[in-house]
Formats: C-alpha cells, sequence, structure tokens
C-alpha cells in the first residue's frame, strides 16, 4: 500500500492528513512514474488510515474497514461485488459499464468475473500497461471488452477504476494490481473518490488516455498488439 499518516500539533489541537496513492513515494520514480493520490483530511478515512499503521504494530488485532478497500482482506470481494452490480443491470436491460486502468492483469479470479460480466453484457474498457492474461474480443466470451497498453515517455503507473452503478457513478483509485499477490498476500489499499470535482478529473483522465492515437496499442486474442492508428487527427495522452 502507498499511504501516509500525518498528525500535526496547532496549539491545543491536533490537526491530520493523510494521503492514499496508486505508487510508491520515491524521490525517483517520481520523475518518471505516473500516479495519482488523494491528499485528505476526510475523519472517517484518516482513522482507518490509522488504523492500518496500527495493524503493522499488532497484525493479530482484527479491523473492520468501511471507508478504505484493503487486501488482502475484503479488496477481492469488495470489486466483484461492484462486478456483480454491473452484471445484474446489464441483466435488466440497464446500461452497465467498467473503466479499469491498472498495470497488470493476471488474477484468474477476476478474469473469469469480467468474462462473466462481458457476457451479460456489461461494456468494459481496460487500459492495462503490462501484463494482460484476458483475452478481448473473443465471441461469446468478451466481446464487450476493448482494452489498450499505453507504453510513452512517463510509466502509466496510476490505477483508477470506474463503475456505472446505474448512472450513480463509482470511483476507486488502489495501489494493487488485479495479481494474485497484490490481492491475497499483499496490503494493499483502495479508497472512493467522493468528491465530485476529483470524480470529474478522473474521468477525464481515463477518457484522454482512452483515446491516445499515437503510443496505444489495441490488446487482442492474436496479441499481435498493433498500434491504434486509426485516426483522423493524431492524439497522444501524455502530451496533450
Amino acid at each position: 500500500s502507498k499511504l501516509i499518516y500525518i498528525e500535526r500539533k496547532k496549539g491545543k489541537t491536533t490537526e491530520r492528513y493523510g494521503v492514499i496513492g496508486t505508487g510508491n513515494f520515491h524521490e525517483g520514480t517520481a520523475k518518471l512514474y505516473s500516479d495519482t493520490s488523494l491528499f485528505t483530511s476526510n475523519k472517517r478515512i484518516l482513522k482507518e488510515v490509522a488504523s492500518i499503521f496500527e495493524f503493522f504494530e499488532t497484525p493479530y488485532k482484527f479491523i473492520n474497514f468501511k471507508q478504505l478497500i484493503v487486501a488482502p482482506f475484503a479488496m477481492r470481494e469488495f470489486f466483484c461485488g461492484l462486478i456483480d452490480n454491473e452484471i445484474s443491470l446489464a441483466k435488466k436491460g440497464r446500461r452497465a459499464f467498467i473503466d479499469l486502468k491498472i498495470n497488470s492483469l493476471v488474477d484468474d479470479g477476476m478474469i473469469e468475473k469480467l468474462y462473466e460480466a462481458s457476457r451479460a453484457g456489461v461494456k468494459i474498457r481496460m487500459i492495462i500497461r503490462g501484463i494482460c492474461r484476458l483475452k478481448p474480443g473473443v465471441k461469446g466470451l468478451s466481446e464487450n471488452i476493448e482494452a489498450v497498453s499505453i507504453i510513452d515517455k512517463y510509466l502509466e503507473h496510476s490505477r483508477i477504476i470506474i463503475f456505472g452503478n446505474g448512472g450513480d457513478e463509482k470511483y476507486y483509485i488502489t495501489s494493487a494490481d488485479w495479481m494474485s499477490r497484490n490481492l491475497n498476500r499483499r496490503i494493499e489499499v483502495g479508497v472512493p473518490i467522493i468528491d465530485e470535482k476529483l470524480k470529474k478529473e478522473l474521468k477525464d483522465f481515463f477518457s484522454l488516455q482512452w483515446k491516445d492515437n499515437t503510443k496505444a496499442r489495441i490488446l487482442d486474442p492474436e496479441q499481435k498488439n498493433n498500434y491504434k492508428k486509426k485516426w483522423v487527427r493524431k492524439f497522444r495522452a501524455q502530451t496533450s
């Protein structure tokens, strides 16, 4: 997980702040990696951030997280539940979609859940920079899934997940890729984004990435990974 928890004394009061991010706090990689972080003073979120640091000292203590999504305790089940919700909406004939930007997608369970969502009619767009074991665009299996990979000047490292949720869209950032080691064997942390301006920022960011037709490669079942070159006007996400 990528966390900072700060307490600052101001007179007789204590101010608390926190950062929940998708990438390491490292002065070297900060010049090359593209990441997303939430800087917050939300008391409910910060209480749980503090609980994670307490857990490192007392790992036998059970903590019930309500704001944060924490692996290996509940992250897999949480996101599977949100995918199930999109599946239910699609089966009712309602608009259902998932926008997923992570670095690697190799966990069998999450891949099968996305296949299930695709078969139900959920529209899924994925930006997967690294390894992707899911095969997009296979008839009867993943025909509702599109996927691209962007390799450019800066390393795409942010992890953003957006669920349609029947029009009341849900936004999350997370430190975890969808790999077994992240979901099952590491402390990883996700957080909901509830501020409307920040939601729009994430939506616009994903849209810019998806629009890329210069450095984006199309992930396909044949693993040709050809550049997304069908454009009238050149668009490069990292420089636009």
